[in-house]
């Protein structure tokens, strides 16, 4: 084995290392969910649209095929699914920005024209389902995001409008915009904002988050190192420590 080859591999087996030791650390207790309950349930997703998530379609969106992305895709499908076929309220965050109003730190994303703003092809048919609410978002946490001038909030209305006690949320990224979105409802579940909300459900095997390793960041200027599954980990970590629910199954009766 070459010297080089000798430094990736044990390169690779201290990040191994690593996630194991957050895994034992910042242990992450995970529970299945049967659905129904008896508490009526909305699902969020959270912008699971071209820009983050088909291949090659934008900055933010991943320049190869990538596994945890790809499994997102399909358990939010499949959720979606489910949830129409009972008729059941979704709401579907859609990050969308304008060329003049930049995201710092991120560079230009999702804007308005490209197509990377719209849903990703196995979810555009929420357009047309009258279960569905779309929310377009020119910001990281959808919650601040359906803010209205009048000063109302468009998430609260839609838990209040379907007697929503539970969320279910799914999306991307874990450790941005579905911690952010999920930090602030539960602070403002707190306060007693979003009546008849109760609880906050995240399911891990319906999110995912981007994948930028330490050796590709350093090659970018001002880029942050994000390995994707220490931050993806990290993401359901911060939820649950915040108050919300982490299920890593979902099933239907």
């Amino acid at each position: 084995m070459s010297s080089v080859s000798t430094k990736v591999a044990v390169n690779l087996m201290g990040k191994m290392q690593l996630f194991e030791q957050l895994q034992v650390n910042l242990a992450v207790k995970k529970a299945q969910l049967v659905l129904p309950t008896e508490k009526k349930v909305g699902l969020v997703l959270v912008d699971i649209v071209n820009g983050f998530c088909t291949v090659g379609c934008g900055n933010l969106a991943p320049q190869h095929p990538n596994q945890q992305i790809n499994v997102m895709v399909e358990e939010s499908v499949k959720l979606a699914r489910e949830f129409s076929a009972r008729k059941w309220p979704i709401l579907a965050f859609l990050d969308t920005h304008y060329p003049d109003k930049p995201e710092p730190p991120y560079p230009p994303h999702c804007i308005v024209g490209t197509g990377e703003e719209n849903l990703v092809p196995a979810l555009e048919w929420l357009e047309n389902d009258p279960n569905v609410v779309i929310r377009r978002k020119d910001c990281i946490n959808g919650f601040v995001g359906c803010i209205q001038q009048d000063g109302s909030n468009a998430f609260v209305d839609w838990v209040k409008a379907n007697d929503i006690q539970v969320i279910l949320v799914a999306g991307i990224c874990t450790d941005i915009c579905v911690l952010d979105f999920v930090s602030t409802v539960l602070s403002a579940r707190n306060r007693g904002f979003i009546p008849p909300l109760e609880e906050v459900l995240v399911y891990s095997q319906g999110c995912a988050t981007y994948d930028l390793p330490v050796e590709s960041a350093e090659k970018i200027e001002g880029a942050f190192p994000h390995p994707q599954d220490v931050t993806h980990h990290l993401g359901l970590y911060f939820a649950k420590s915040r108050g919300a629910e982490i299920v890593d199954k979902v099933s239907f009766i």
